[in-house]
């Protein structure tokens, strides 16, 4: 059953966004090489409790963390861990918050230092593609025109591979709530959307090949040719004429400039 809020609930939910938002903050003010993604863990979730606030991912489902630290060739869910991350990473944090009884839930992917061009190129065009499918986000439009304006981007512009196994999400109350929005799909298919609809979008793109596994842990997916891949979500309301968009990447994006381990020269 897809579920639509009142303008109330909506600010409500935009509160909760903006804490996951000023979360990946402080990840982006401290990310060197060096540091494990336990260390991140630790700092998303306690920041998330000094701010009233829960770590809605520890226990989803049986999840053992509080934020998703997924690493180079790991598409998702990837489980924090002791090894020091290295020059050249990339890292993306997923990561969930609670707030007043409504989730945030987006995603962030940080470069650590020098990489090369076809992974900058990665991070840049799966980025891109986000706001490609925000574009889309507006009433009277369906879900798969947010999918087809990201796979038109990654897959069909550069040759990317899309991710089919997972997906974006409605999102309120729930972590996951109707509909799924996949990052692949046709023009005009899918649930039409209407105003106060909020979507967690998710383009989860891969450098190489679509296909991935499941490794042994039973969450952590990886890429089968074990080529990079990238992860940016965004919170998005549905509007009529712009969607609104309820988490905010500037205060990310200033912090990741101002830390000089971290590359954005992707950035146009």
């Amino acid at each position: 059953m897809t579920i639509y809020k009142t303008e109330a609930e909506v600010a409500l939910m935009k509160e909760a966004a903006t804490l996951v938002s000023k979360t990946l903050t402080e990840v982006a003010k401290v990310l060197k090489p060096g540091m494990t993604t336990l260390q991140i863990d630790k700092i998303c979730a306690e920041f998330v409790r000094d701010n009233k606030a829960v770590p809605s991912f520890l226990g989803y489902r049986g999840y053992p963390h509080n934020v998703c630290t997924s690493v180079n060739d790991v598409v998702v869910h990837g489980f924090p861990n002791n090894v020091a991350l290295k020059d050249g990473d990339i890292v993306s944090v997923d990561m969930g918050v609670i707030l007043n009884g409504w989730h945030g839930d987006h995603a962030y992917t940080f470069i650590l230092g020098e990489t090369s061009e076809d992974v900058l190129q990665l991070v840049r065009v799966t980025k891109e593609s986000l706001y490609k499918g925000i574009e889309k986000a507006i009433v009277n439009n369906r879900v798969g025109d947010i999918s087809n304006a990201i796979q038109e981007h990654t897959e069909r512009k550069y040759g990317y591979g899309v991710v089919r196994e997972l997906v974006g999400h409605g999102l309120g109350r729930n972590l996951h709530e109707d509909p799924q929005v996949p990052n692949y799909g046709k023009k005009g298919n899918g649930p039409k959307m209407k105003e106060n609809l909020v979507l967690a979008i998710e383009p989860m793109i891969n450098m190489g090949t679509r296909d991935v596994f499941i490794a042994e842990d039973g969450w952590t997916v990886k890429t089968r040719d074990g080529k990079p891949s990238v992860h940016f979500e965004h919170d998005v309301c549905i509007k009529r004429n712009k969607a609104l968009i309820l988490s905010d990447y500037s205060i990310i994006e200033a912090a990741e400039k101002a830390n000089n381990n971290l590359n954005t020269s992707y950035y146009q």
